[in-house]
């Protein structure tokens, strides 16, 4: 598990940039990766659910990962590539096609989702696929996506796993399994919160970092946060984590990541608000409430 000390620290999940035509605005995209990295960011994921990678064709998906790849090595940062499906067979194809990027440092790869696998069937999987990839994996642990709950000990088994570095945790909740795994981690594997509004919270307990949408916006802030909980500046870090939950609560207000893309648009960030259907653009309501939250950022 040595590729676990690239998972550390804030990771953006950039969203996929669409001119007014509807195409991909590939030079947004670049111009947004390179931003948050001068802000603060340690890694980059490519094709996470933020970068709407269901809407995408397969050569817009290259072609993304391609200009994130591209800055990613420049930059000499981490990249995480989304990958893999609710299908063993296709998710090993899958991450066998990203031999074709030298600069990814790991694969994300859900937990399958539709099919709903017993806890043994996920295991399975991803013994599977850890038995095949030529990447480090992080789970995608999302039971509100995949329809599957992990336990803390289904989860320590996976960790145990050649490949397996890592676990985007996004369970809704600090809950009882979430308490239960970081009091007792294998050494090496690192617990990444996936529900933004959650990060504070999980870094207090041991988290190794977040990959967060909404460090898009106010990037230097959550590295700064990541920065106060692992130096013990405890005000600091409950003042900032507090206000920063606040914003990743207005910027999933709608589905994720019409009010995200509404307020990057509103910078001057990206050329368009669009998101592609089934997802609709977010209300003129919850794109100023985001900017009115962002705006109070400065004081803290």
């Amino acid at each position: 598990m040595e590729n676990s000390s690239t998972l550390t620290g804030i990771h953006v999940p950039l969203v996929t940039p669409f001119t007014a035509d509807g195409s991909v605005a590939y030079q947004a995209l670049e111009a947004l990766a390179h931003q948050v990295l001068d802000e603060g960011a340690d890694g980059l994921v490519a094709l996470g659910t933020t970068g709407e990678p269901a809407t995408l064709d397969e050569a817009e998906r290259r072609a993304v990962i391609d200009v994130i790849a591209r800055v990613c090595g420049e930059r000499a940062v981490p990249l995480s590539i989304g990958a893999g499906t609710n299908d063993t067979r296709t998710s090993a194809a899958a991450l066998h096609a990203l031999k074709r990027w030298p600069e990814a440092t790991a694969a994300l790869v859900s937990v399958p989702y539709f099919t709903r696998p017993s806890e043994e069937g996920v295991l399975a999987h991803f013994e599977a696929l850890a038995a095949e990839s030529h990447l480090p994996l992080v789970v995608y642990n999302v039971p509100y996506r995949s329809g599957q709950s992990l336990s803390a000990h289904t989860l320590r088994r996976l960790a145990v796993l050649p490949q397996v570095v890592g676990v985007k945790h996004a369970v809704g909740a600090i809950d009882a399994e979430t308490i239960d795994l970081l009091a007792d981690l294998p050494d090496g594997f690192a617990v990444l919160a996936g529900d933004d509004i959650y990060l504070s919270g999980l870094l207090a307990l041991g988290g190794a970092g977040g990959i967060l949408a909404s460090a898009h916006c106010a990037t230097a802030r959550y590295a700064e946060l990541a920065t106060a909980w692992q130096d013990g500046d405890l005000a600091r870090a409950r003042r900032l984590g507090g206000a920063l939950s606040t914003m990743a609560r207005v910027l999933f207000a709608e589905p994720s990541p019409g009010v995200l893309k509404g307020v990057l648009h509103a910078q001057g960030r990206i050329p368009t608000p669009a998101v592609r259907l089934p997802m609709l653009p977010a209300s003129p309501q919850a794109v100023e409430a985001a900017m009115l939250v962002l705006g109070t950022l400065a004081d803290q």
